[in-house]
């Protein structure tokens, strides 16, 4: 059996500020060892349920180089660094049979949620439209018509990371986060475990667990959610697919216009383009991520 964690930051227990998620600022290295704990403690949960089972554990929040190679479980593999293929799933293949989602956080403009956004700053939302699998629409919220075409709805990093590892055959099993984020997950993957570990009390507050309390009931949730895995579906969208992505700098918009197939779409901040397929689409998303990320000269 083999399980990809894929740990960000912002929802960690006891982290509530950017002070603890931001290498640069002075409480980064306490946030740092929450993290490293939380991974941890689902590590033991997925090992707990199968002991064999080969763990990837995927650092996935800012450079990706937060968690603490030296004090991380050492029954499981680290993938850190970047740039990298998949991004905040780097490790997942077809041959994964879970992906669990640890310390995620609410999509940019929904709360309260602690640190909300989606990837970074520039990015404001982020519409998918395309045919889902199954009676339901996984990742919209609403039924298909006639066609199986559904209406896009705005996904974050916890939509669009599992739809793509769902694209890949892989469910998300359990994700853990504050409320919001918890209650996110829920409505597109009802099946999942979910562990709120604090709730939200705005951008920068929270009432949250003590981390030795939120790393038992992690523990606890991880080998449960491994153990009923073949009971949660993939969250998987096929194609062809229309994006929207509503950008908060010209700039951006401006460079992403240079990429074949990107165009300015209704409204000054909005950029659309069609994928053939949901892969496509991922990593066009994260194209536009990168741009964002470049100042004008």
């Amino acid at each position: 059996m083999k399980a990809l964690i894929s740990v960000d930051m912002e929802g960690i227990s006891g982290i509530v500020h950017s002070s603890e998620t931001n290498p640069e600022r002075y409480d980064y290295q306490r946030g740092r060892e929450l993290m490293t704990a939380e991974a941890n403690a689902v590590i033991a949960g997925v090992l707990d349920a199968e002991p064999t089972a080969d763990v990837l554990v995927a650092d996935a929040h800012g450079t990706f180089r937060n968690l603490l190679p030296e004090q991380l479980d050492r029954r499981a593999r680290l993938v850190r660094g970047k740039p990298r293929a998949l991004n905040m799933l780097a490790g997942l293949d077809e041959e994964t049979d879970a992906a669990l989602f640890v310390g995620y956080h609410v999509r940019a403009g929904e709360g309260p949620g602690v640190l909300a956004h989606t990837m970074n700053g520039e990015i404001l939302d982020v519409r998918v439209t395309g045919r889902a699998q199954g009676e339901s629409a996984p990742g919209t919220g609403h039924a298909p018509g006639e066609d199986g075409q559904v209406t896009g709805r705005s996904l974050g990093e916890i939509g669009l990371n599992a739809a793509m590892a769902g694209h890949l055959g892989v469910p998300v099993v359990l994700l853990s986060g504050d409320d919001a984020a918890c209650a996110e997950a829920a409505a597109l993957i009802p099946e999942a475990v979910t562990v709120p570990v604090k709730e939200a009390l705005g951008m920068a507050a929270a009432v949250t667990l003590h981390p030795e309390e939120a790393r038992d009931r992690l523990r606890r949730a991880a080998a449960d959610a491994v153990s009923r895995r073949t009971e949660i579906p993939p969250l998987a969208l096929t194609g062809p697919l229309d994006v929207e992505v509503d950008l908060a700098s010209p700039h951006t918009i401006d460079l992403a216009t240079l990429v074949p197939g990107v165009s300015r779409a209704a409204g000054a901040r909005t950029l659309a383009f069609a994928a053939p397929d949901y892969g496509t689409a991922y990593r066009l998303i994260l194209l536009l991520a990168q741009l964002a990320t470049i100042r004008p000269a």
